[in-house]
């Protein structure tokens, strides 16, 4: 049987471990994924892309399970009332290739989005940082606050949007945590003068430049989430020059990220190596550091295991039969005669 987990299922799961704690959980479950990277299989996504936005799947595999997502990205989704991204996710036991999980992966990619961002300033940022700017207040700028005050301890956020409305949504979303302190910015710029670390989460498809050079402040850090697709960037070209980038796997955030702007040669540090140990992070406290989060495998994988393991904890979601439970191992026929009505033979008097 498979175990299923949908959106009213994670929204109980969300509610039971706390949503804060449930990204920092997830960051320690990615990191200790990134630390095992040589072990997985790995390969840039499989995108199927128009004018308006994109189909992906994001598959992944180390020695004991195979992990996949589908997930889209369509900006103008929230001209007619939808999101923007959505996604489920299958989970499956290498060694007899039976599904373990199906489960809504929407609300989890929010969530492991933000675990990836504070994993990579865990390792990155500034131990001192304590100001964020959050430029875009959509979708996931809550899961972005709310996981970098629990694991960073960012406790001011400077928020912009281009709707004004977006961001006076997000203060009254996080109204219920008191201790973080949402200000209203009226600019990009306003917004990141002084952050210790600027986080960018927009939306539009295109290769635009939020953050210009001259933005740059010695030691910020960079946490570029919404250059995410080919022709969508974020990062000015004069950004990353000036500090040391960081990808998660660099045939895909090549093709992707905020570097696709730039030669193919341009030089980038592999995060994993960071995590592992093998290679430093941040040289000095005046360094500026930039990861060009695009979004990779071994994240969604490492959320689908933790679903997994929290929803047979708890007893969360219910069991289905999304492959036939074996009759015989050679007897798949049998198997279309299930939802036949049987029929009721009447006695004649």
């Amino acid at each position: 049987m498979t175990r299923f987990v949908d959106v009213p299922t994670m929204a109980k799961m969300i509610q039971a471990i706390g949503i804060d704690q449930f990204i920092e959980d997830l960051a320690d479950g990615i990191e200790a994924n990134f630390v095992r990277w040589e072990e997985f299989d790995k390969s840039p996504r499989f995108g199927a892309h128009n004018e308006v936005g994109v189909i992906e799947l994001m598959p992944t595999a180390n020695a004991e399970r195979y992990g996949f997502k589908y997930v889209n990205g369509h900006p103008e989704n929230i001209n007619h009332d939808l999101f923007s991204v959505m996604g489920f996710g299958v989970l499956s036991d290498m060694a007899t290739g039976y599904p373990m999980l199906l489960s809504e992966l929407t609300l989890a990619t929010a969530l492991r989005t933000a675990a990836t961002s504070v994993m990579a300033a865990r390792a990155l940022a500034r131990k001192d940082s304590t100001v964020m700017a959050l430029i875009g207040n959509g979708a996931q700028a809550e899961f972005q606050a709310i996981g970098f005050h629990k694991v960073i301890g960012i406790t001011e956020i400077r928020a912009f949007d281009i709707d004004p409305e977006t961001t006076e949504k997000l203060i009254r979303n996080l109204a219920e945590f008191p201790d973080i302190n949402v200000i209203a910015c009226g600019s990009v710029a306003e917004a990141v003068k002084g952050a210790d670390i600027v986080t960018t989460i927009t939306a539009d498809k295109a290769m635009a430049q939020v953050i210009s050079a001259d933005m740059v402040e010695p030691g910020m850090h960079f946490n570029g989430v919404g250059g995410d697709c080919p022709g969508k960037t974020e990062l000015a070209a004069g950004v990353l020059t000036q500090g040391k980038v960081f990808v998660e796997f660099e045939p895909q955030t090549r093709i992707e990220g905020d570097i696709q702007q730039m030669p193919a040669d341009f030089p980038v540090n592999h995060l994993w190596k960071v995590l592992a140990g093998t290679e430093v992070g941040r040289d000095s406290a005046e360094q500026v550091t930039i990861f060009d989060s695009v979004g990779f495998a071994i994240e969604d994988f490492s959320a689908l295991e933790y679903i997994y393991t929290q929803s047979v904890q708890r007893s969360l979601g219910v069991d289905i039969e999304l492959v036939p439970t074996p009759i015989g191992p050679k007897d798949l026929f049998t198997h279309t005669g299930r939802g036949q009505l049987r029929s009721v033979k009447r006695k004649v008097v």
